[in-house]
């Protein structure tokens, strides 16, 4: 037995073993292990950051719609957070931060409101860049469906994010030449 002296380097080696029977290439187990990630830092999120694991009480109809009111503003967070930035997801507990740091002023004039804001953030730059596709999901939502009801407006932003979606991801995959096995979730 060897006695090691404080300062003194050692050595350490880790190992870990993966038994599986996917038909998956050794390659694409990354990328599912990330994407299996990705799916649970949903549910974290929503528990941690948007406070869905934080209320109960005897009357379920009051549980019920506490969980479904923080279900749809988790969800529509979401989509407004791809909009901003469709390459990728941003968690609420950075997002929130940097998309809600800005004052706002509406004005009306002939008709037309026009909403000028100012980033408070240290990220103004990188903000301003993000807006700018908030204002581009609007004005293609204003500019194809101004005259279909409500329900269809909301269809057509939604398409609208996932083209950009689809269209960052196939950049992705050509950039890098990989491909992007079982990573289906938005």
């Amino acid at each position: 037995m060897e006695l090691l002296l404080p300062g003194q380097d050692v050595e350490l080696w880790e190992y870990a073993a993966l038994v599986t029977n996917s038909p998956y290439p050794l390659e694409a187990m990354a990328q599912l292990y990330r994407d299996r990630a990705d799916a649970e830092n949903g549910f974290d999120e929503l528990k941690n950051q948007w406070g869905w694991g934080g209320f109960t009480t005897q009357a379920i109809e009051r549980c019920q719609s506490s969980a479904r009111a923080v279900a749809l503003v988790y969800n529509g967070w979401s989509w407004y957070c791809r909009a901003v930035k469709p390459e990728a997801r941003m968690e609420a507990i950075a997002s929130r931060v940097l998309l809600l740091a800005a004052v706002g002023k509406a004005t009306k004039h002939a008709g037309k409101t026009t909403l000028y804001l100012t980033p408070m953030h240290a990220a103004r730059t990188t903000l301003m860049m993000r807006i700018a596709n908030i204002r581009a999901a609007l004005s293609h939502v204003r500019r194809v469906a101004e005259q279909l009801p409500a329900v269809d407006r909301w269809k057509t932003l939604l398409n609208y994010i996932v083209a950009r979606i689809i269209l960052h991801r196939s950049r992705k995959r050509l950039e890098t030449g990989t491909l992007l096995l079982g990573n289906c979730c938005f």
